[in-house]
């Protein structure tokens, strides 16, 4: 069985709806983490202060076809190819250690289903 990760950063405002999003994709489990970023354009201070905004970013690690499924949902939901709120990703993993065995048998039934 092929696994990937996907991550997702976000606007911080997005972040229940892209879990919703994510799990009704069928995520079985999301992992959070608080992020700052630099954009590509300066933005504007006030007294010499910069406010860049918050992100969230979003980490799962799933089945390889799952994975697809969960970025292209996310990606149409949250209008990610039309607003720059965010960006998805998937990354091959080659090896893993500690994932639920619960989450496996998922993913096994998930493929005898699409077989």
């Amino acid at each position: 069985m092929k696994f990937a990760v996907l991550v997702a950063i976000i606007a911080d405002d997005l972040e229940e709806k892209a879990i919703d999003i994510a799990k009704k994709a069928g995520a079985g489990g999301v992992t959070m983490l608080d992020a700052r970023g630099i954009g590509a354009k300066e933005k504007k201070t006030f007294f010499g202060l910069t406010y860049e905004g918050s992100q969230s970013v979003l980490i799962c690690v799933l089945e390889k076809k799952l994975s697809l499924r969960v970025m292209k949902a996310l990606t149409a939901e949250l209008e990610l190819a039309r607003h720059s709120k965010g960006v998805v990703f998937t990354v091959p993993l080659d090896h893993i250690a500690g994932i639920d065995t619960r989450q496996l048998e998922s993913f096994e039934a998930r493929i005898k289903d699409d077989i």
